[in-house]
């Protein structure tokens, strides 16, 4: 949950720094550049479904409150847009980067009975990182809007064809369900983060 909440966290404040650094100032305003995760907490996604997987071993799935972008701002609206979009997911896998490599250096103490030891805790803290932020990096650019692989890639298009993908965002969740449910979206996630946590381990 600490883990969890912490890379959420880091993931919204990427969003609103870089639109901070690209000309858009509504998040700063609203206090969004922080660490702080009072102001990223969205109650349903941050609090509730986690505690719900917890407790009854659910697929964990959970969210912040999403960073408003205002595109009037930004010099470049569409490059800029996409770039902010795509700042969310690096700064999962920065944290999943740094993770691994304190994981690589640190020596990690084995635990014997009455010799309790802080590296056993905190290596598993760092692994948790490292599989957790790829998940959400790898999740977050499901090409699919809302999400942010679906910004980047509505970014990427030739505006007649972005317009017609932007069609599908008011569906996007409900296509996201779908796919859950039908257990599609394992094709999409197991892959990639295979492939990830292999390099990074």
């Amino acid at each position: 949950m600490i883990v969890l909440l912490f890379s959420l966290t880091v993931h919204e404040m990427a969003h609103a720094w870089s639109a901070d650094r690209l000309g858009d100032p509504t998040a700063r305003l609203l206090g969004r550049v922080s660490l702080n995760p009072i102001v990223h907490t969205d109650f349903i996604g941050t609090i509730v479904f986690p505690l719900i997987a917890m407790v009854s071993g659910a697929p964990l799935l959970g969210w912040a409150k999403p960073v408003p972008v205002n595109m009037r701002y930004l010099h470049h609206p569409r490059r800029d847009y996409m770039l902010v979009a795509a700042a969310g997911p690096a700064s999962n896998l920065v944290l999943a980067v740094s993770a691994a490599i304190v994981l690589a250096i640190m020596p990690v103490s084995p635990q014997t009975l009455d010799q309790p030891t802080v590296t056993v805790p905190l290596a598993a803290i760092l692994s948790q990182l490292i599989r957790l932020n790829v998940l959400l990096a790898v999740f977050n650019m499901i090409p699919i809007p809302p999400l942010d692989g679906g910004n980047v890639v509505g970014g990427l298009l030739p505006h007649r064809l972005a317009n017609g993908f932007d069609a599908v965002r008011p569906y996007g969740f409900m296509l996201l369900y779908v796919l859950m449910l039908t257990g599609r979206l394992e094709y999409l996630l197991v892959p990639p983060s295979r492939l990830l946590l292999s390099w990074l381990q």
